[in-house]
């Protein structure tokens, strides 16, 4: 809709216009979330346009005022043009590349002050105040010039560069006729610490004649470069500085906050002939009508260069704030206003910081700093939707009546009706009882609420409204942006209203960059759409689709407290961590076919590697259980990351296979491998849903056994169990064992280079076919290596750890032994040095286990097959079919 058509709409059909647009897009971010996997009560969200809504922000809004915090006022404020009405710091954004045009102009001294009258007698009247500006058409405003009272100035005479010293200008600037046409003598008042700086940049030379503190110009007067009224020169504070300009600010206090401040203190008129399109009002005299960022602009310096006021004139690339809604650029502007006396309850919104949880902890700093320096904050704005400040005014006072009774009033109204009421009803029904009588002297307002006022109320029209929630919130969460925003609004709004912050913890994140740290945007063909990333694009090739669980898993992975990258390269590395996730969670699912709760092994009875792997499981849970609760979610994804790859899979699960695959369908051994897969199963379903709830519910929909959830009855959905509960035995393993445990780790790995060396080296194909002898320094770690080879339980044996055919641990290590194997390696850690050797297995080979063995050939029945097979087999007899070739 152009803003022709938008402004001719009445007030209720432009509001419906703009509630349809407001809905259609939370059902479009809705079904998005909903596809994310993100779970909430869809069916009863809450909407800033709700009526009940609407009307406990209204009570915010009354609570506030009755309390005295809110008031009405003429200051300036950040104004949108585009969009006629003021704007908040939060309503802002700064673009890289605005160019303001910046000039340096000269205003002329009348008289010197009272109290140092003969300072500057013998330059007058040729004596000028030299400024600078990047908002030439705030000029017509001017009412001081100020100086800071700490730094040093000088009269400065003027003398034009001589002709054989050439002093280069910038591109694009512009010599004023002050320094063209100047014959007589010229002084200038600039600080002292400038002055080589402007020599260059004017392309002049200085002569000082005079050096004295800023603190002596005071009550100095000069001429208005426009109008020709005396104005002061009067002290400014340390927003004055030497880093740029001259060290004299041109003071307009209609058109800016430290310029107000400063007027307020000096009793300076309020000037500000600026209307509402951003056009110059009558009070500019002559350029009456002209945009003040265009043509109005333009006139300005053109005006000044004919006076012979201006010195120079170039652009200045520079930060500065564009309306976020229409992207074009906003000005300062002294307005009627309603605020909110951010100073009556500062002292507690600090104080209230300090109890909360701020994560980044650095976020603190951030919202202390922002909280410390707000300004009163402009609550009013001049456009149609939105909440209406419900104030009525007397028609020929103009005074606000605002009272308990008319908020309540209105409240109850909206609480009914919705907001639109404020513009059908009249003001003698929007009036309580008690003014109605006196209703023909009042006119309702109409001026809506910020939308931060809005989001900054959900406190109250959420946790204060809904069962089943409390105040304050757990969590707050949204980007580092909203320290100036929605946590900021929302802190403000609860302190005035209740003395308490409205939340407990605040987590912020940063912003989301390309692969290459870049900000996305179209022009670079950069954006990473989510949905694409879901559902894949037009090119599945180049962009496949990925689904919700992948895009998750990348949420999870990076350190949300920065900035965060995201790209192609980055999407495959998490499709591959999730396609190994998946497959370990397949093979604990395909093992698990034939086992319920019944076949459980008691703790006491597990071998000590499963007793081991439980150890590892309930130290995991409980790890990533901390993690959740501190909202570090790239520790539970690196995690289980080295958890289900490295500890589980390329270990546990790694050694398990024999015992799974081999040793009997109902053998003690498998049943015990059962019983820790099934306690890894339901645990890592668990810890991983909150991340990835589509594989855990997968997982779950797949569970070939009933798990029972706390009441008895079957769990049919992964998020109707609840966070597992180690069995405390399981922490309890013996440090001792646990240490051991950890160093059997460390060896097989250094045990599996060697043997990938004799694989190399073509002594042998598999590691079955390898026998590795052990030799350790330390005596007490060979004799648990001994009984690991001498094992009851054959999952604890040595040679099944390594998944070889034989382990020897050897008593003492000859050279002659050494230098006949044909591959080696040692093994090092502060308790012990192991060698090892590896060498061909001895035996045959077994043709159903594989493994070697002197024991091939000892059963007529079947010559074949090894001891351990041979068992197994007279337990469970082949079917007849099977056994025919």
């Amino acid at each position: 809709m152009d803003e022709d058509t938008r402004r001719e709409l009445k007030p209720l059909k432009l509001r419906e216009k703009a509630a349809k647009f407001a809905k259609n897009t939370v059902n479009i971010q809705m079904n998005s979330f909903k596809r994310f996997g993100v779970w909430a009560d869809w069916d009863a969200p809450y909407l800033t346009l709700f009526p009940e809504y609407e009307a406990a922000q209204i009570e915010v809004f009354g609570k506030m005022a009755l309390k005295g915090y809110i008031y009405r006022g003429r200051k300036p404020v950040h104004w949108s043009p585009s969009s006629r009405t003021a704007l908040a710091e939060a309503e802002l954004e700064y673009p890289e590349g605005h160019i303001s045009k910046s000039i340096y102009a000269t205003f002329k001294i009348i008289s010197a002050s009272s109290a140092s009258p003969q300072l500057v007698e013998e330059f007058l009247p040729d004596l000028y105040l030299a400024i600078w500006t990047t908002t030439p058409w705030t000029i017509p405003a001017n009412a001081a010039v100020a100086v800071n009272p700490e730094l040093e100035y000088v009269v400065a005479e003027l003398h034009h560069a001589p002709e054989d010293v050439t002093v280069p200008l910038r591109k694009q600037t512009k010599v004023g006729g002050f320094l063209k046409f100047s014959d007589t003598k010229c002084f200038v008042i600039v600080a002292s610490e400038l002055v080589p700086a402007l020599e260059s940049k004017w392309g002049v030379k200085f002569a000082v004649h005079k050096i004295f503190p800023g603190s002596c110009l005071e009550n100095f007067r000069y001429a208005h470069p426009i109008s020709g009224k005396e104005c002061p020169v009067v002290l400014g504070g340390d927003y004055i500085t030497t880093e740029s300009g001259t060290g004299l600010v041109h003071t307009a206090p209609g058109h800016g906050q430290e310029d107000y401040i400063t007027g307020i203190k000096y009793g300076l008129p309020i000037i500000s002939p600026v209307d509402d399109e951003g056009k110059f009002t009558e009070e500019a005299g002559e350029f009456n009508g002209l945009e003040v960022l265009g043509a109005g602009n333009v006139a300005i310096v053109k005006y000044l260069d004919e006076q012979l006021s201006l010195v120079l004139e170039e652009p200045y690339k520079h930060k500065y704030p564009y309306d976020w809604r229409t992207k074009k650029p906003t000005i300062f502007r002294a307005t009627e206003q309603w605020f909110a006396s951010v100073d009556g309850f500062r002292d507690m919104a600090m104080d209230a910081i300090g109890k909360v949880n701020w994560i980044p902890t650095q976020a603190k700093n951030r919202i202390v700093a922002m909280t410390a320096s707000r300004s009163d904050w402009c609550i009013s704005r001049q456009r149609t939707w939105g909440v209406p400040i419900p104030v009525f005014y007397h028609v020929h006072s103009k005074e606000p009546l605002i009272s308990e009774e008319t908020i309540a009033h209105v409240k109850d109204i909206v609480s009914k009706k919705g907001s639109d009421a404020w513009w059908y009803m009249s003001t003698e029904d929007l009036l309580p009882e008690k003014y109605r009588q006196n209703a023909s002297e009042y006119y309702k307002g109409t001026d809506t609420m910020d939308v931060w006022f809005d989001s900054g109320s959900s406190w109250a029209a959420v946790l204060g409204k809904r069962d089943g929630l409390c105040f304050p919130a757990d969590l707050y969460l949204e980007g580092s942006d909203q320290h100036r925003g929605w946590f900021q609004s929302s802190l403000l709004t609860s302190i005035a209203a209740t003395g308490i912050a409205p939340y407990s913890c605040v987590v912020t994140h940063g912003f989301v960059l390309d692969e290459k740290g870049m900000k996305m945007s179209k022009s670079l063909g950069n954006v990473v759409d989510p949905d694409v990333v879901i559902s894949g694009g037009k090119n599945t090739k180049d962009q496949p689709g990925y689904g919700a669980d992948v895009l998750r898993l990348w949420v999870s992975s990076v350190d949300y407290t920065g900035d965060v990258l995201i790209g192609p390269q980055i999407l495959r590395q998490m499709s591959d961590m999730y396609r190994k996730l998946r497959g370990t969670l397949r093979f604990l699912l395909s093992n698990l076919h034939d086992w319920n709760l019944e076949n459980t092994v008691s703790y006491t009875k597990l071998p000590k590697i499963d007793q081991y792997a439980l150890y590892q499981l309930g130290n995991i849970v409980e790890t990533i259980k901390d993690n959740y609760e501190l909202y570090q979610f790239y520790k539970i994804y690196q995690i289980i990351q080295r958890f289900t790859i490295v500890d589980l899979s390329n270990f546990y699960l790694d050694v398990a296979k024999d015992r799974l695959y081999v040793g009997g369908t109902t053998s003690l051994n498998r049943r015990s491998c059962q019983t820790v897969l099934a306690e890894h199963l339901i645990s890592i379903v668990s810890v991983i849903a909150p991340i990835l709830p589509h594989l855990a519910e997968d997982v779950w929909q797949y569970l070939p056994f009933e798990y029972a959830t706390e009441d008895g009855s079957a769990a049919k959905f992964a998020f109707e169990i609840k966070w597992p509960v180690p069995n405390k035995r399981w922490l309890q393993m013996p440090a001792d064992d646990v240490d051991f445990w950890s160093l059997i780790l460390e060896l097989r790995s250094e045990v599996n280079k060697i043997l990938e060396n004799a694989r190399v080296g073509k002594l042998i194909g598999s590691s079955l076919e390898a026998k590795v002898y052990l030799h350790s320094s330390d005596a007490g770690v060979a004799s648990r290596l001994q009984e690991l080879c001498l094992a009851e339980n054959e999952a604890d044996a040595l040679h099944r750890i390594f998944i070889t055919s034989q382990v020897e641990v050897l008593d003492s290590l000859n050279t002659d032994l050494s230098t006949r194997m044909p591959h080696t390696g040692k093994y090092s850690d502060t308790r012990s040095e192991i060698w090892i050797g590896v060498a061909r297995a001895d035996g045959s080979k077994c043709e159903r286990c594989w493994n070697y063995t002197t024991q091939v050939g000892s059963f007529p029945e079947h010559p074949t097959l090894c001891a351990r097979c041979y068992d197994v087999i007279n337990i469970h007899p082949l079917p007849a079919a099977a056994g025919v070739s």
